[in-house]
């Protein structure tokens, strides 16, 4: 009901009026008449009213205003009001919340109700605007089943309640469940215990969730399937650990396969099956023996003091193979096995799982030269050993090759007697030495100062390479040792006896710089040899020095046979040169003098023997002929 009123007027002229509403009112299925509505205007007479305006007293006035005031709702927007559904639309609701005037609400907000909604229906709904731009009441059901929702999700967040929800659609991360008709985000990390990848199997499914975050400011909130299975596991994992103990069985299922080992579901606890507790052989990875899903039975070896952690084995459910090893397995036995593990000093063969035996670099080869392990062997190799020693209690095993062969050092002297020449194959080569493999485990090593007779080697690998044949001498024996000294260069005679005439100091040959540093210069010379030219002895006549890879000539001026070295000087060349040319110069001179005084003796002779002439002149001339002939000889100095 609703009604304008054009003027105000006096509460006196409306208390009849509102009498008559307020019984109207306080009798049911009685209308209320209606009042009287007087148009104002500006020639009213208000003396001229006849109604006897006097015959309330000020009490029962008050009394029938506050009747007729709450006749209406006082609402406010945002308020939840219950209202009753009074008749329906094609489009919408129209519902009564004791208002002034009624309100509309849209079907679309009704879906939810099976069969649709009822006139008559009791609904709960809230006021968006009591009066909007049309002066229409707008009100909302869906507003108010939210905002419901959202007091019941912060509620059993609190309380950890378990709720009911169902999955409406899939979304980037996640699932959109509806919650006491409020949307909630599930995260994909959140369904299940297990990793999920097709999110669609969900949707349409109505399963329990947890609330496990809220956003008051956003009004959001996350719910979480997973914790429900956790705490279930959880559950399951308290009744396993009041029953664990070190050494009881128990049956697993086999979830994951890592590098270090495998993790096993116990049902409802998870344990660790290392690598090393997997067999008793050794294996490279875990999953050369187990499978994914494979269920098997495993010993609790260890827990810690929460008791979150298990340690687990498998191999202990069986003896330990060196408890049944073979009683005829004993020291001098020739077994097989396979190479499993390689290290510096040897290598260790597996007989049978979980017995090795370790092939110590010594007993490789009956050859003394050193023999890098892990060039030697290869993993996965299989070789044939004698058993050297075997002890079961402390269950170890050493184990040689070289002994499957006769020991060769035991008639070395008939087989490589000292003088006697072979062909060998270089196998190390280190910085004073070759060393030389002649037969299957002989050997021996050639000094680097007898590798050549003519040149010196700053490192061997400058004269031969490993994998070359060489050919070597019989220098010496050691049988204790085991060792044999070699010789290259004694294959042939020593050139030096026959140079040392060639190459007689002060002979000059031609030679070329092959090496050069401040010190001097290495010289390459003929028949192969090398001499060596002081810094100070590369001069050249122009004040030049001789460069590397020049050719020139060079005289020798020192020669050393038992020490083979050779002393070079080119500078010297020059220099004698000079010095021959200065002596022949001063000899002329002499001579020159020498013919000059016997001129002055002879006229000299003459000028005493004669009694004519001018005495004087004579004087001059022999003065003149002396000074001459001192000037000579000051010259020839």
């Amino acid at each position: 009901m609703s009604f304008n009123i054009n003027k105000q007027l006096n509460a006196e002229e409306l208390e009849p009026q509102a009498t008559e509403v307020a019984e109207a009112a306080a009798t049911p299925n009685v209308p209320a008449p209606e009042p009287i509505v007087e148009t104002a205007h500006d020639d009213f007479d208000w003396s001229r009213d006849k109604r006897n305006v006097s015959a309330y007293s000020k009490e029962e006035k008050e009394k029938y205003d506050s009747v007729y005031d709450n006749t209406f709702k006082q609402i406010n927007d945002g308020e939840m009001i219950q209202a009753t559904v009074e008749s329906l639309t094609k489009t919408d609701a129209v519902v009564n919340i004791g208002f002034k005037s009624d309100g509309l609400i849209s079907l679309n907000e009704f879906r939810d109700i099976p069969g649709g909604v009822k006139v008559g229906d009791l609904i709960e709904v809230m006021v968006v605007e009591k009066e909007d731009r049309d002066g229409n009441l707008h009100l909302s059901r869906k507003s108010a089943r939210i905002t419901r929702a959202w007091e019941r999700i912060v509620e059993v967040n609190k309380t950890g309640e378990i709720v009911t929800g169902l999955v409406t659609s899939k979304t980037k991360g996640g699932l959109i469940v509806d919650v006491f008709g409020m949307e909630t985000f599930l995260p994909g990390s959140q369904i299940d215990v297990k990793p999920v990848t097709d999110y669609d199997q969900f949707v349409g499914k109505t399963m329990e969730f947890k609330v496990v975050k809220i956003n008051e400011a956003i009004k959001n909130a996350v719910v979480s399937h997973k914790a429900l299975i956790e705490s279930d596991i959880e559950a399951q994992r308290a009744e396993i650990i009041g029953k664990l103990e070190k050494g009881q069985v128990l049956e697993g299922t086999i979830k994951n396969i890592t590098d270090f080992g495998a993790f096993l579901d116990l049902g409802g606890l998870d344990g660790l099956l290392y690598i090393t507790d997997i067999s008793w052989g050794r294996i490279n990875h875990p999953s050369e023996v187990l499978k994914m899903d494979q269920k098997l039975n495993v010993v609790v070896l260890d827990f810690d003091d929460d008791k979150k952690r298990i340690s687990l084995g498998l191999k202990q459910l069986t003896p330990h193979p060196w408890d049944t090893l073979a009683e005829n397995l004993k020291e001098g036995e020739v077994v097989k096995g396979k190479v499993v593990n390689i290290e510096d000093y040897g290598a260790f063969l597996e007989i049978m799982p979980g017995v090795e035996g370790l092939v110590h670099v010594s007993e490789i080869t009956w050859a003394n030269t050193p023999i890098n392990a892990k060039e030697f062997f290869k993993l996965g190799d299989e070789y044939e050993a004698k058993v050297v020693t075997l002890d079961k209690d402390t269950r170890k095993m050493s184990l040689s090759i070289k002994q499957l062969t006769e020991d060769p050092w035991s008639t070395i002297e008939n087989q490589f007697p000292e003088g006697s020449k072979h062909n060998g194959v270089v196998k190390n080569i280190t910085p004073y030495g070759v060393f030389v493999e002649l037969a299957t485990g002989i050997g021996g090593m050639i000094h680097i100062s007898d590798l050549s007779w003519l040149k010196r080697f700053n490192n061997p690998n400058e004269y031969t390479k490993v994998g070359n044949e060489i050919e070597v001498l019989i220098l010496s024996i050691d049988k204790d040792g085991r060792k044999l000294q070699l010789g290259h260069k004694q294959i042939e005679e020593d050139p030096w006896n026959s140079l040392e005439g060639t190459f007689a100091i002060g002979s000059i040959h031609e030679g070329t710089v092959s090496k050069k540093d401040d010190k001097g210069a290495v010289v390459q010379l003929p028949y192969g040899l090398e001499g060596f030219a002081p810094a100070r002895h590369l001069a050249k006549e122009d004040g030049k020095t001789i460069s590397a890879d020049e050719v020139a000539q060079f005289m020798v001026i020192e020669f050393d046979r038992s020490d083979k070295r050779i002393v070079l000087s080119h500078a010297r060349l020059w220099e004698q040169q000079i010095e021959e040319e200065k002596q022949a110069q001063m000899k002329e001179k002499r001579a020159d003098a020498e013919t000059t005084k016997k001129a002055v003796k002879v006229i000299q002779s003459k000028v005493e023997k004669t009694t004519l002439g001018d005495l004087s002149a004579l004087a001059n001339l022999k003065a003149k002929l002396e000074d001459g002939e001192n000037a000579a000889e000051a010259k020839g100095e």
